[in-house]
């Protein structure tokens, strides 16, 4: 299928961009790396009045250590950030996340703002998100406002951004913890495929290998990928004992609400969350207490 017709508008700077949603941010889709927007164009899933390419605006572009966080720009490219060793270092689990998107291909022009505004409730990047309480700095012609990861998702597909809003860039929490490990797995119809499940954690333990702080959460089960803060709370001060750690799984499983399609019925995919949020906690607890 081919499209429905569109109006073409090159955006040169972000204020260009703001000012152009506020006129009629309805009618408007931004696009970067188009690899969610354009096959559903193609389908006429999408049938935006006016198409804004915000893909040259080079102040979108961009990776900013900080103290306590590190600051990338929406319109930066999976790729990128899947190369850039000091960010691995400082933000694990965003690179584990990107191993399992897509093809290396749709890496090359999928971009990290593109994939978060998507928030498709089975994709890697929206999960990592959750999981590590990142924040997304969105922009108006009235200024910039903040909201967190937990706030940003409001369903399948749908997220906070207003009309007139975009996203400027994403602040990702970086652990001052030195002995700190993670771990991302997915299962999926077919390596590329958006996960039928998905499951992320990060854990940081003491000079003794117990746990100090703990974060997970799962994709695809639900309206929107999950963290349960209250549930990791139960791992705190514990060596993650096999019981400890199968019960806290088992209680995550229990909270997803999923569906049945023709991929997985509700009660596989609540099964299979139970055993990939086991195998993240363990394997970021391993890793983390490996550390010297």
């Amino acid at each position: 299928m081919k499209a429905a017709s569109f109006e073409y508008v090159r955006a040169g700077s972000i204020g260009e961009t703001c000012e152009l949603l506020r006129q009629d941010g309805d009618a408007i889709k931004l696009i970067a790396g188009g690899q969610s927007l354009v096959p559903m164009m193609a389908m006429r899933l999408a049938r935006p009045g006016r198409l804004i390419d915000i893909n040259e605006i080079a102040a979108l572009k961009f990776v900013a250590p900080e103290p306590d966080a590190v600051r990338i720009g929406a319109c930066t490219r999976q790729c990128v950030l899947e190369r850039d060793d000091a960010l691995a270092a400082r933000v694990p689990l965003l690179r584990q996340a990107l191993a399992w998107v897509g093809h290396i291909q749709t890496r090359h022009r999928g971009t990290l703002g593109g994939s978060l505004a998507h928030a498709d409730p089975a994709a890697e990047l929206p999960l990592a998100a959750q999981v590590l309480g990142a924040r997304m700095m969105l922009r108006s012609t009235l200024g910039v406002r903040c909201v967190p990861a937990g706030d940003f998702f409001a369903g399948p597909l749908a997220t906070a951004i207003e009309p007139h809003e975009c996203l400027e860039e994403i602040h990702w929490p970086v652990w001052p913890e030195h002995r700190t490990g993670s771990a991302f797995i997915e299962v999926s119809r077919r390596h590329g495929d958006f996960a039928i499940v998905a499951a992320a954690a990060q854990i940081a333990v003491d000079g003794d290998g117990r746990c100090i702080r703990a974060s997970f959460g799962l994709g695809g089960g639900g309206q929107t990928p999950l963290a349960f803060p209250g549930l990791a709370a139960h791992l705190l001060g514990t060596r993650l004992d096999a019981a400890v750690v199968q019960s806290v799984a088992q209680d995550a499983a229990t909270e997803l609400d999923p569906g049945n399609d023709l991929h997985a019925s509700a009660g596989y995919r609540k099964h299979l969350a139970a055993v990939l949020a086991a195998r993240v906690l363990r394997a970021a607890f391993d890793q983390a207490k490996d550390k010297q």
